[in-house]
């Protein structure tokens, strides 16, 4: 198997040509992890992405206040001891510019660059039954003849911009935190407009309320927010965490959501008094341990979600006093934990501020964009020299398609993804041979994971599959319509016993009208889906059919 890279001449000019083992979409997290793997077999392989450098999530979503909020010393590739222990993080919780010129270490260090080819987005892909192949083709009509397809785009990457009428209309900047540009954006002065709540907006409104001029936050769905205490590492505190190596690389494979904490006490067998020293204890800590390590009966039973719930509100009416504040930005109709929760720095305090103010957009939505700013639907309009928009994601499904995506016969995975989403463990999708994807629905790796945890194990389960077919001597592999019909079942049977799929979120596909409904993250535990694909691979990889 060797790669071919050559130049046909065609209308336009030379366009590329590749002929590749695998090729890979995206250059984040999974992506580059995907290409080292694929390299060590000594396949040709070559990674695409539309940026202009390495980073995926962390290379777009550079908006002021981007952070992690796993923390940074588990949010790492736990397959080299060397390369872990090589990069040391200066807080417990980096930001943006920090997580960036750690992924560019790992492309470095792994001398990945040279097989990536940037400011590249894939546009087409059909399989080629006859051939057993894939012809892809990119946004500059290069084309790409690869065996294997390995799709590495990102849970949350498809962001949604076209969200008002009348945005073309507005005569001064709009701005989506999804897309910020690399340029300063200069906001001193400025009157601002600020649309979304969610994880993202919460941090560029804590980071930018004492900047602007005036800022105004309009509020749809309010959110539940934990306090984040983010301390800056000492030398002595950085080599404590890498000596931790062997253990994370063992520990957090196993947990329900891939972090290093796990639910360790069952609310029914502690006393109410204990249980209130718990959530304190897991509150105070400053990271999502609340919601990941406190009680997972928050999840399932309405009694528990309901104390919890009124636990997080109590601290959050604490902090904010104003009855007026508390009405708008403190959930009432949804339980803790069954939306995505949120870190944050001050964000309630922002509130405070003689130039912050929050109007609620619940039952008087935004109707348009106008040339000056913002009208409501009962005909309230606001003025801005600036609009951000942090209105979210096609999440796990629009990333893939966004991409003319055919399999057999022609069958598209856009319309089979509008009438139903299904995939075989978030691995592969009947219909779609030597399709392989992470990060995708149906699996952990769908925003209910420390990502790297989850795109890790993916990236070694396609690695070791794609090796097993190798050595067989199989070239085609798909997933079969008896599997993803049992997979989808068992994920139903899960989700369906809990809180989550009862409320309106991007969990759920809400947020995307016309999107079949359907939680997007398997909810069964990171530890139990991997002893899963673990068991598949040893048996064989039953449920996937190659020749």
């Amino acid at each position: 198997m060797a790669e071919t890279a050559t130049l046909a001449t065609a209308a336009g000019g030379p366009k590329a040509t590749w002929t590749l083992d695998a090729a890979v979409i995206g250059a984040g997290v999974a992506g580059l992890y995907e290409l080292h793997l694929l390299r060590k077999q000594g396949l040709a392989v070559k990674a695409f992405d539309s940026a202009s450098d390495v980073g995926g999530t962390w290379y777009w979503n550079r908006y002021p206040g981007a952070r992690f909020d796993s923390e940074g010393y588990i949010y790492q590739y736990l397959f080299d001891e060397d390369l872990y222990k090589g990069w040391s993080w200066s807080e417990k919780f980096p930001g943006q510019p920090e997580i960036e010129r750690w992924l560019h270490y790992v492309a470095d260090t792994l001398d990945l660059r040279k097989d990536i080819v940037f400011n590249t987005t894939i546009a087409s892909a059909r399989w080629d039954e006859d051939a057993g192949r894939w012809t892809i083709t990119t946004d500059k009509g290069e084309t790409i003849d690869a065996r294997f397809l390995i799709t590495c785009c990102g849970m949350l990457s498809a962001p949604l911009t076209s969200v008002f009428p009348g945005q073309d209309s507005f005569a001064g900047q709009i701005l989506f935190t999804a897309k910020w540009p690399k340029a300063p954006v200069d906001l001193a002065g400025k009157r601002v407009g600020m649309v979304g709540n969610g994880a993202t907006g919460i941090q560029v409104i804590q980071t930018i309320a004492d900047t602007v001029g005036a800022m105004t936050v309009f509020v749809r769905t309010p959110q539940y927010v934990l306090p984040m205490k983010n301390p800056k590492y000492t030398p002595e505190e950085q080599a404590a965490y890498k000596a931790k190596f062997e253990w994370f690389q063992k520990r957090l494979p196993t947990t329900f959501t891939g972090f290093e904490y796990d639910f360790e006490q069952a609310w029914a067998d502690t006393t109410p008094e204990r249980r209130r020293q718990i959530l304190e204890d897991v509150h105070a800590d400053g990271s999502l341990k609340l919601w990941l390590a406190s009680f997972g009966e928050m999840f399932f039973d309405p009694a528990v979600s309901e104390e919890i719930s009124e636990f997080v509100r109590e601290k959050m009416r604490e902090r904010l006093k104003d009855p007026r504040l508390c009405d708008i930005l403190i959930p009432k109709d949804y339980g803790f934990g069954t939306h995505r929760v949120p870190l944050e720095v001050g964000f309630l305090e922002a509130f405070h501020r003689d130039n912050v103010a929050v109007v609620s957009v619940k039952d008087n939505p935004i109707a348009r964009v106008t040339p000056t700013g913002l009208r409501l639907k009962d005909g309230t309009e606001y003025g801005f020299d600036v609009l951000i928009f942090a209105t979210g994601f096609d999440a796990g499904t629009g990333a893939l398609t966004r991409i003319d995506i055919r399999g057999r016969d022609g069958r598209s995975l856009k319309e089979d993804w509008s009438r139903d989403i299904r995939t075989t463990m978030g691995l592969q999708v009947h219909g779609y041979p030597n399709l392989f994807t992470t990060a995708t629905p149906l699996a952990p790796s769908a925003a209910l994971c420390n990502m790297t945890t989850c795109l890790q194990q993916q990236a070694e389960w396609i690695s070791d599959c794609i090796g097993h077919m190798r050595e067989n001597g199989l070239a085609v592999c798909e997933a079969t319509r008896e599997a993803e019909d049992a997979w989808v079942a068992h994920h139903e049977a899960i989700a369906s016993q809990t809180l989550v799929v009862r409320t309106n979120s991007w969990y759920m596909g809400s947020n995307v009208e016309g999107k079949p409904r359907r939680l997007l993250s398997y909810i069964g535990g990171v530890g139990a889906y991997k002893q899963r694909c673990d068991a598949a691979a040893a048996s064989g990889y039953p449920g996937f059919a190659m020749r």
